[in-house]
């Protein structure tokens, strides 16, 4: 009798063999299902981490850009004439002269379909879907000021007179590469004027590290320097010129009429750039970008069309994209228009 309870007891203790495998089986399939979600996790934090890093990318780009056009044609309240040719975006300060630096003040940003038209400033391959934009200012700094950027900058500086009341009249502005030149004054005509370096930015997409990249190169010590790379995974921009060709009264501009700072149309410059009378007018503009992952993305893709102005640009392969746009007002230009 006690036999036959302790073997029984015995019994109860033990496990079968398709118990075991019972267990096992499910120990598998919720291991299955805990990879399976740590997979998808992972690959959903991946998508996540890409995307994220391409907005940011794509937002960056338009802020770069749109932070220097906000200050195209700042001359430190020296005011431009009528231009009367294109200044060509790549010549060395040296060779500036007189009737060059009338016509850069008066024609602050220039755009090209390509680099084709640049002429020799370091800018070279730049990819099919991009415009080249040409950007130009006094820095918002005077030069020796703590903490300017280009302080030390032996390229060209501008100085603005304040003085008005001294015979022979001071000249409203100098530019020159020679600070021992800019010998205008303040209002008081005693202390000596402020000088600021001139900036001149050339911005372009070209290949870096494989990657399709935002470019920029700057006129540093009188020439340009070798272009930097800023943002990677910029695949297209475009730009889109706000022409400011009608008066207040509804009539075309002319000498008589000029323009209330308002576009009126926008315009595509073509590989050769605008012309002298549209760039004289540009009040505004329109920024296209189109950013891409710079990583593909495993079993997608891209079939969709992208609109960027008047340009239609195909995705293609495993990465995914995506559209900025904004449109800048160029409060220097446009602001000297404006009338009551």
């Amino acid at each position: 009798m006690t036999h036959s309870r302790l073997t029984a007891q015995g019994r109860q203790r033990g496990t079968t063999l398709v118990e075991l495998m019972v267990a096992i089986t499910l120990g598998m399939l919720i291991m299955a299902a805990l990879l399976a979600l740590y997979v998808n996790i992972t690959r959903t934090n991946s998508e996540m981490s890409k995307s994220n890093r391409q907005i940011e990318n794509g937002r960056f780009a338009i802020q770069v850009l749109q932070n220097d056009l906000v200050h195209a044609g700042f001359w430190a309240g020296a005011r431009p004439g009528t231009p009367t040719a294109i200044p060509a975006p790549c010549l060395d300060s040296g060779s500036w002269d007189d009737a060059y630096k009338a016509n850069l003040l008066g024609i602050p940003v220039q755009g090209f379909a390509d680099g084709s038209a640049l002429g020799d400033c370091g800018v070279s391959g730049v990819l099919s879907d991009s415009d080249v934009l040409v950007v130009s200012h006094a820095n918002t700094c005077a030069a020796g000021t703590a903490g300017c950027d280009g302080g030390a900058d032996t390229g060209p500086h501008i100085q603005v007179s304040g003085c008005t009341t001294v015979t022979p009249p001071e000249a409203m502005y100098l530019i020159d590469d020679d600070a021992a030149k800019l010998t205008l004054h303040k209002k008081d005509c005693a202390a000596v004027a402020e000088r600021r370096k001139i900036v001149t930015n050339i911005y372009y997409l070209a290949s870096s590290n494989g990657q399709p990249t935002l470019m920029r190169a700057a006129l540093i010590n009188g020439a340009f320097a070798a272009p930097q790379p800023l943002i990677e995974g910029i695949e297209a921009m475009r730009f889109e010129y706000g022409i400011d060709n009608v008066g207040k009264n509804g009539a075309p501009i002319s000498a008589t009429n000029p323009g209330d700072g308002k576009p009126d149309a926008y315009v595509s410059c073509p590989a050769g750039g605008c012309t002298l009378d549209q760039l004289a007018n540009v009040v505004a503009i329109r920024i296209h970008v189109l950013a891409r992952n710079l990583e593909e993305t495993k079993g997608y893709t891209d079939t969709k069309s992208y609109q960027l102005g008047e340009t239609t640009v195909s995705g293609s392969g495993a990465y995914k994209r995506h559209v900025f746009s904004t449109t800048v007002r160029l409060v220097n230009p446009s602001g000297r228009r404006e009338t009551p």
